[in-house]
C-alpha cells in the first residue's frame, strides 16, 4: 500500500507543476507585450515608404524604423527626415525633410529656398522646384513650427499645399532612422 501512496502524491504533485508552468507563460506572454506596446509607443516603430516625394532619397517601398525617442531629449534640425500624421485621413503618415525651423521666414522663388532673405545650401532636392505654392510669399514660422519639404520636389505634397502646410512640433511621431526593406538598402539614414 505505500507504493499506491507515492503515486497518488506524484500525481497530485505533477498537477501544480503544469498550473504553474502556465500561469509563467502567460506571465512571460504578458511581459513581452508589455515591452513591445512600450517600444512601438515610446521608442520607435515601422512604417513604410509609399509614393516618390522622398526620392532619391527614399523610394517607394521602403521598409523604415522611426526613432521616437531622440525628440523626447531635443527639438527637430534642419534636414531631419520627419514623419507625422496627414490632418485630412485616418492613418496616413508623411515623410518629408525639415527645412524651416521656429521663428524663421521661408520663402521660395525662382526655385531657390530662402530662410530669412538667404539662399540656403542644401543638396537634398532633386530638381529645381517648379511650383512655390503657398511659399510663394514669404512665410513666418511659430515657435512650434516647421516648414517640410519632400525630397522630390515637384512630386511632392508638402509645406507648399495647403493640405499639408506648416507642421507644428506635437504633430511630429518621430525621425526616419534605419531602413530596413530592401536588404541592399539596408542601413542609418543621413539626415545632416
Amino acid at each position: 500500500m505505500e507504493q499506491r501512496d507515492n503515486r497518488e502524491d506524484i500525481e497530485t504533485e505533477e498537477k501544480p507543476n503544469v498550473m504553474r508552468e502556465l500561469l509563467g507563460m502567460l506571465v512571460y506572454v504578458g511581459i513581452v507585450l508589455a515591452i513591445t506596446f512600450l517600444i512601438i509607443t515610446f521608442v520607435g516603430q515601422r512604417t513604410h515608404v509609399s509614393g516618390e516625394s522622398m526620392e532619391n532619397t527614399l523610394d517607394d517601398g521602403d521598409q523604415l524604423i522611426v526613432d521616437k525617442l531622440t525628440y523626447r531629449f531635443h527639438d527637430p534640425e534642419r534636414f531631419d527626415i520627419i514623419v507625422f500624421p496627414f490632418r485630412y485621413k485616418d492613418n496616413t503618415y508623411y515623410i518629408k525633410r525639415i527645412i524651416g525651423l521656429p521663428g524663421e521666414t521661408v520663402q521660395i522663388a525662382d526655385g531657390e529656398i530662402y530662410i530669412n532673405g538667404e539662399v540656403l545650401e542644401e543638396s537634398y532636392g532633386r530638381e529645381v522646384m517648379q511650383d512655390a505654392g503657398l511659399a510663394a510669399e514669404p512665410i513666418t514660422l511659430g515657435d512650434d513650427e516647421y516648414f517640410v519639404l519632400g525630397d522630390n520636389r515637384n512630386y511632392s505634397s508638402d509645406s507648399r499645399d495647403p493640405s499639408v502646410a506648416l507642421i507644428h512640433r506635437k504633430e511630429i511621431i518621430g525621425r526616419a532612422w534605419l531602413r530596413i526593406w530592401p536588404l541592399d538598402s539596408f542601413g542609418i539614414l543621413k539626415h545632416q
